[in-house]
């Protein structure tokens, strides 16, 4: 898998980032839905497909990608399809301090050392890329404004950021309503984005134990279109920027 393409993990991150600020919305479900944002990358490069609730390997050779093939390996050593929420609730540390230190890498946040409450040592991260984030947004206005149904990379990135609770941080107000409401409905046209976008979802709600329904049926929502029941409300962040503390 070339590097020139971003990948959904990558995407799902530069949209929770606020543009200017660099505010990370939603920063515990967003966790989850890295972890299931990856799952989606590895069954777009055929290394994983669906079995049911379950995924499982149907190619273990490696992407290219350094984080993507931990997850592969990792899936692949379990010898036996995993249940998506399963995987998705598992522990994770980790994982979005290694996404943001390649944006960093990549030019596209710009990390400032700081500290919290003038003894923990911390590092923020700051947006500098706006154009990346306005193309990635672009995708999902179009698809929200036209009802063309979108390709599966915008269509599973709309699934998950609908699971993670973003559709109020990309469409706020009374105003953003229908358009939340849309966001939800795009989860229809990716099949393994639907599934993963449930599974983020349930770990949320606690819900692990009941099988997942077909997630073509569509998704749950909570009422008027908002965030899906169980995500985790926005976190304000002084500085107006992501904070992670330093390792």
């Amino acid at each position: 898998m070339g590097r020139s393409r971003r990948t959904i993990p990558e995407e799902l991150l530069l949209l929770a980032l606020d543009p200017a600020t660099g505010t990370t919305a939603q920063p515990q479900s967003l966790d989850l839905g890295l972890a299931g944002a990856q799952l989606v990358e590895l069954a777009l490069a055929g290394r994983i497909a669906p079995d049911g609730d379950r995924i499982a390997v149907v190619m273990p050779r490696p992407t290219g990608d350094p984080t993507l093939d931990s997850a592969l390996e990792l899936l692949r050593r379990r010898g036996s399809p995993v249940r998506a929420v399963h995987w998705i609730g598992g522990p994770r540390l980790g994982l979005r301090q290694t996404y943001l230190s390649h944006l960093e890498r990549c030019g596209m946040v710009h990390a400032v050392a700081g500290q919290m409450c003038g003894v923990l040592p911390t590092t923020r991260y700051q947006a500098t890329e706006t154009a990346i984030s306005r193309e990635i947004r672009s995708r999902l206005d179009s698809a929200i404004r036209t009802g063309v149904p979108p390709d599966p990379r915008t269509a599973a990135l709309a699934a998950l950021a609908h699971a993670v609770g973003l559709g109020k941080h990309l469409y706020p107000g009374n105003e953003g309503r229908s358009s939340r409401s849309r966001l939800r409905d795009l989860i229809r046209h990716d099949p393994m984005g639907g599934l993963v976008a449930h599974a983020v979802m349930d770990v949320q709600n606690g819900v692990g134990a009941q099988p997942r329904r077909n997630p073509a049926q569509g998704a749950p929502s909570a009422p008027g279109g908002g965030r899906p029941p169980g995500a985790v409300p926005m976190q304000p962040h002084h500085g107006g920027m992501a904070r992670v503390p330093a390792h």
